[in-house]
């Protein structure tokens, strides 16, 4: 299983981004996806994750409202559309694969920065 996560760059705050990953290996019917980030000293947090099959989704209450996640079948992609952007989201994004009836996930991409100048 791989997960190819980009999209990440340098934008102003109030700027818009739009991550992707793209997941190969396997077929993640019935998997949960989910983006996770990481600011320099400070611990990994969720940041949204779908449930592939039902696009059922889920966000961090620091999100909410400005960030969307979503999932292209076809494509085998996930995607994470961030409006609004604030300094404050400046981390390493991760994309992840949970398989079902799995407490943890359990695949992880490499991480694209975000960083977002006030």
């Amino acid at each position: 299983v791989q997960l190819q996560a980009s999209g990440g760059g340098l934008v102003q705050a109030g700027g818009s981004l739009r991550l992707s990953c793209a997941a190969s290996g396997r077929t993640f019917t019935n998997y949960y996806m989910g983006w996770f980030r990481q600011a320099p000293g400070k611990e990994r947090e969720f940041v949204a994750r779908i449930a592939w099959n039902t696009g059922n989704v889920d966000y961090a209450d620091s999100v909410k409202g400005r960030f969307t996640i979503s999932r292209d079948n076809a494509k085998n992609t996930v995607y994470l559309q961030m409006n609004s952007l604030k300094p404050e989201d400046t981390a390493i994004y991760y994309c992840a694969a949970r398989r079902p009836m799995s407490r943890d996930y359990n695949y992880w991409g490499q991480g694209t920065q975000v960083t977002v100048s006030s």
